[in-house]
Order: C-alpha cells, then sequence, then structure tokens
C-alpha cells in the first residue's frame, strides 16, 4: 500500500518534467506543485504519489550543494549533492581556457571537488599546446587525466577507481567527446554522439537532458548534462568568487585591509604575489573578470 508521501532522488529533469527514482528501485514522473521548480538532478525530494506512476514534488530536501550557471538572461542549474566535477576538454575542437576556469571555480566554492579529463589524447598534433594550456590548473593539484574515450579499456581503468562510491557531473563545452565517455563508462547509455563541425571549431549540442546514470560494479552514480557554450557565475559572493581561487588564500592573509577586492588597493597581497609571479596572470585575470559580472549583476538587481 502506498503511504501519503515518499522519498527519492531526482534521476533525470528535462524542463519541469523529473524522473523520482525511489530506495526499491521503483520510479514515477514528477511535476513541481503550482508553479514552483527548481529541482535539479540528484535532489532529494519528497513527493505525493498520483496514480500508478506520477507524483508532486511536495519539496526538495536539504542539500549539500548545488552546480549552476547563471547569467543576465537566465539560470541553469546542473545538478545537487555532488562529490565530485568531471571537466571534458579536448585536444579538439579547441577548448575554451575562460570556461573551463569558471566551472573549476563553480565547484570550488561549492565545496565539489574537480578533475579534469584532456579527452583525444590520441591527438599528437595539438597536445602539447593543450597540455600548456592546463598547466596553470595543474599547479593547483588538480588532476588531468589524458585519455582517448574511443579507448573503451583504458577510459575504464584510469575512471571507474575515481567514481566509485561517489556523485560525480560530468560537465563540457560541446563537441568535447563527453557522450563519447559516457558511452564508455555506461555501456548501455546510448548517448547520441555526433561529429564536432571543423568548419565551425565547436560542437554541436546533442544532450538536451540532465540524467543520472548508476555505474556497474564497483558502482557510484554520473549525472550527465547537455554540453554549454556559456558559463556565468553572477549569483556568487566577492567570498564565494574567492573560495573559487584557492591559490589566493595563503596571500589573502597579507593584505592591508580586510575587506581588500584584490584589484587596485594598496598594500594587496594577492596583488603582490600575482606581480611575483605567484599567482598566474590567466587565473587572476579571470577572477577579475568573474567579480566584475557579480557586481554588475548586484547592481542591476
Amino acid at each position: 500500500m502506498t503511504t501519503a508521501h515518499e522519498e527519492g532522488r531526482i534521476i533525470a529533469a528535462h524542463g519541469r518534467h523529473y524522473v523520482v527514482e525511489f530506495p526499491d528501485g521503483s520510479q514515477r514522473h514528477c511535476f513541481p506543485r503550482g508553479k514552483k521548480a527548481g529541482a535539479a538532478v540528484g535532489d532529494l525530494v519528497r513527493i505525493a504519489p498520483q496514480g500508478r506512476d506520477e507524483g508532486a514534488i511536495e519539496a526538495i530536501l536539504p542539500r549539500r550543494n548545488l552546480l549552476f550557471r547563471s547569467d543576465e538572461t537566465r539560470t541553469k542549474q546542473f545538478a545537487a549533492n555532488v562529490d565530485q566535477l568531471l571537466i571534458v576538454v579536448a585536444v579538439e575542437p579547441t577548448f575554451s581556457d575562460d570556461l573551463a576556469g569558471r566551472a573549476l571555480a563553480g565547484a570550488w566554492s561549492a565545496g565539489v571537488e574537480p578533475l579534469i579529463i584532456l579527452n583525444k589524447a590520441d591527438l599528437q598534433a595539438g597536445l602539447a599546446d593543450a597540455r600548456a594550456r592546463l598547466a596553470s590548473v595543474r599547479a593547483l593539484g588538480v588532476p588531468v587525466i589524458e585519455l582517448s574515450a574511443h579507448d573503451t579499456a583504458a577510459v575504464q581503468a584510469l575512471l571507474v577507481p575515481r567514481l566509485a562510491g561517489r556523485t560525480t557531473l560530468l560537465l563540457g563545452q560541446s563537441g568535447m567527446g563527453k557522450s563519447t565517455l559516457l558511452n564508455a563508462l555506461v555501456p548501455d547509455a546510448d548517448a547520441p554522439t555526433r561529429a564536432h563541425s571543423a568548419a565551425l571549431d565547436m560542437g554541436r549540442h546533442t544532450t538536451t537532458t540532465t540524467r543520472l546514470y548508476h555505474l556497474p560494479a564497483p558502482g557510484g552514480d554520473l549525472i550527465d548534462s547537455p554540453g554549454f557554450q556559456a558559463f556565468g557565475l553572477q549569483h556568487l559572493s566577492g567570498e564565494d568568487i574567492l573560495r573559487g581561487f584557492p591559490e589566493f588564500a595563503p596571500h589573502i592573509e597579507h593584505c592591508r585591509f580586510y575587506n581588500c577586492t584584490h584589484r587596485h588597493e594598496p598594500g594587496c597581497g594577492v596583488v603582490a604575489a600575482l606581480q611575483a609571479g605567484e599567482i598566474d596572470a590567466g587565473r587572476y585575470a579571470l577572477y577579475r573578470r568573474i567579480l566584475e559580472e557579480s557586481e554588475a549583476a548586484q547592481q542591476r538587481y
């Protein structure tokens, strides 16, 4: 007999349609009550069952974290209650240093551990350049795993131990081979894959739904979300943004002013470290861009 309310986990989201999975493995198609939305894949929710296989989402249970992006026009939630972020970049098409840096900042600000996959590492022509562009984040201790997503055995050997027992969000620009990687890890995922358009040097969006997959033994969960070409972080406060740049922390202690924004204030420890070459100039420029976007957003509201 069905109780008045049940608690489950959202395993798929498409617009206002959600699939909720329950501890016994059963699933229901659920909708938020009224105009309320805001649920994300990975959320634990309380639902009121309706009929045999539908339900209404009554409440989102407290989250450990939520990864999302926001810009002037929209907010896009990726996933909730995530342990690890797998950022997929590739030797080709050219990946965006800015987007990869923003994904890292978003992960660190939410207390999520990042891991970078450098896909298409079998393409020797662009490999040295891709490695050089990842040097600054590798220097921060972010693991960078080089592989070819088409080599299923290598993908499983390198990634399965890192995914076991954890909930991992898979993120990447379109065309980086994310769907091929997913298919190597979850053989029955059947994610649509398309060759990227070399003429545009940009991938084509192939994923429209965010979905959680249970990995084969030794287990773990992998959340796949649509490819993206923008990663605004306008929802982050100045403090949140600083958490996204952990290399600043030891230098902030030397700032003269407690409310230093690390841009133009005299006696700033971060600017001094930048001038001494102890902070990567590209990472610092990204910090300033994100901070200025956040400040502009706050003025609009």
